[in-house]
């Protein structure tokens, strides 16, 4: 049978395979092989990282895994499926007229460890809406484990009160998955990892400098020349974990913000003078930090700036920007899906399906996933 996810008329071939019973001592724990297709995705898909030593420690469990997808980014969900070799679970998300939202689990997964794909990019407050109804459908049909696999988890820019009388956002998300009854969440390059602390269940903050450092690691030249540029403060540690990666200098710009939409870079630091620039960043939106490029540019950098940032909303202010002819790539990830209307020359997109299936497979096993994780 098809899966039809009528939110968005798209369909995806996942044939019903049947549900084998509970494995017992002695038999295999290896997945059965996919019988969906290729991934429609076009971004390549970035080989997992090595495992760690204690992997081998890894528990046998008698509950099966069903993988299910949202939505929001089904290109990723089917890479990650074909990358543990298993199909999707068949699921149905249909928007009413009333803009009321419905969905279905039609398979059965009653003793299943469930695991669900969903990125929570826009329209943000419907593709949340969505997940936590698919929570309880999981919940309400006996699921033994609930884990919600968010690569781009919403609201993670309000993690605090920056005035009097705020909401702290992502306080209020963490509260509703606990309180339907997730029992894992994993995220990748989340923007405040303080929100972790949000949680009393385990939380898993997968990292994707791995993958958006492998095309880099693979120019020797560039990186004898490369300088890394963290765009504020608050990414400076992020910045270091990608410099000691490349095994280049590290520089840091700082900078002060105007608005939710604006900000201006007042000095930058570090030895970057006739080097080029490699700038990080976790998410990239409007486009703001491609205004503070001016500042590296002043400093005596050369102007063949590359960015490396995790995930890609660009708004179409953002690709009016990238049109700038000192900027020579954007390297993004497949956390946010990227329609053909925010296509540009310069954006590359690296997949991180490897990453989600390898960490979403050790977990099953209860293996270690220490060297996967944001640190």
């Amino acid at each position: 049978m098809a899966r039809k996810n009528k939110s968005t008329g798209t369909e995806s071939a996942n044939p019903q395979t049947p549900r084998s019973a509970p494995k017992t001592k002695g038999q295999s724990s290896a997945p059965a092989p996919s019988q969906d297709g290729a991934a429609t995705n076009d971004a390549p898909v970035a080989a997992a990282p090595k495992a760690a030593k204690s992997r081998s420690r890894s528990r046998k469990t008698t509950h099966p895994l069903s993988l299910f997808a949202g939505s929001s980014n089904p290109a990723l969900a089917k890479a990650v499926a074909k990358a543990l070799r298993i199909p999707l679970g068949r699921c149905t998300t249909t928007n009413l007229p009333d803009t009321e939202t419905h969905v279905i689990v039609e398979d059965a997964v009653r003793g299943d460890d469930v695991y669900i794909i969903q990125s929570c990019s826009a329209p943000v407050n419907d593709h949340l809406m969505e997940l936590i109804l698919y929570v309880d459908a999981f919940r309400r049909a006996s699921a033994h484990s609930i884990t919600v696999v968010v690569p781009y988890f919403p609201y993670a820019r309000q993690e605090r009160m920056a005035r009097g009388r705020e909401a702290i956002s992502a306080k209020v998300v963490a509260t509703m998955f606990e309180s339907l009854g997730v029992d894992r969440v994993i995220f990748v390059d989340i923007h405040a990892p303080a929100i972790q602390g949000f949680f009393n269940i385990p939380v898993d903050p997968l990292t994707a400098i791995p993958v958006l450092s492998a095309p880099f690691l693979e120019r020797k030249k560039l990186l004898k020349k490369a300088v890394l540029i963290a765009p504020d403060e608050g990414r400076v540690k992020l910045a270091g974990k990608y410099a000691r990666r490349l095994g280049v200098p590290l520089g840091l710009m700082h900078k002060r913000r105007l608005g939710f939409k604006e900000t201006k870079a007042t000095h930058v630091v570090g030895e970057i003078e006739g080097r080029i620039p490699i700038v990080i960043d976790d998410i990239i939106a409007s486009g703001s930090v491609l205004n503070q490029l001016d500042a590296l540019i002043a400093a005596g950098a050369k102007p063949q700036i590359h960015l490396a940032i995790t995930h890609g909303i660009l708004t179409p202010s953002a690709l009016k920007r990238l049109d700038r002819p000192e900027i020579s790539e954007l390297l993004i990830t497949d956390t946010v899906p990227l329609p053909a209307d925010r296509s540009h020359p310069k954006i590359k997109v690296c997949s991180i399906a490897g990453l989600l299936a390898d960490a979403i497979q050790r977990v099953h096993r209860g293996a270690s996933i220490g060297d996967l994780l944001e640190r």
